[in-house]
């Protein structure tokens, strides 16, 4: 059962953005313009994400959360405002992707008799190669 990934369009009502000068790119430019973006999901208000995605989002995220529990994702990479903008949407989606995947659990699965005895068989070369090389200790030439 695949859980429904809304798209950047489908949560742009609950995301906020905020503008900080960054420590990035740009020469004298950082010292002057609010390049720096600090975008917040809030995702309990979210409707349209399902209960059972909200906790996996709030559990998946619990180290993006800010104080007031909203999704924290920044971007300084860019010299530009909008090119920030759109970084920071972008890692959001790659986020919510990433924590709503449904991962197939593991079965633990037992080594098969051919692997067994390939393994034994590998083992009793290498220890015979060894005593072969061990010879008879007699001379230290």
């Amino acid at each position: 059962m695949a859980t429904h990934v809304p798209t950047i369009a489908e949560l742009r009502p609950w995301i906020e953005f905020r503008f900080s000068r960054s420590s990035g790119p740009g020469g004298q430019n950082v010292n002057k313009v609010n390049t720096r973006v600090t975008l917040l999901f809030d995702v309990a208000a979210s409707t349209v994400l399902s209960d059972a995605a909200k906790t996996r989002i709030l559990g998946g995220l619990r180290t993006r959360l800010s104080v007031d529990g909203r999704v924290r994702v920044v971007s300084m990479r860019h010299r530009t405002q909008p090119q920030n903008r759109t970084a920071a949407e972008v890692r959001l989606m790659e986020l919510l992707t990433d924590v709503l995947k449904v991962r197939i659990k593991r079965r633990p699965t037992k080594p098969t008799a051919g692997s067994k005895r390939r393994r034994l068989d590998e083992k009793r070369k290498r220890g015979s190669l060894k005593r072969d090389r061990r010879g008879g200790g007699d001379s230290h030439e």
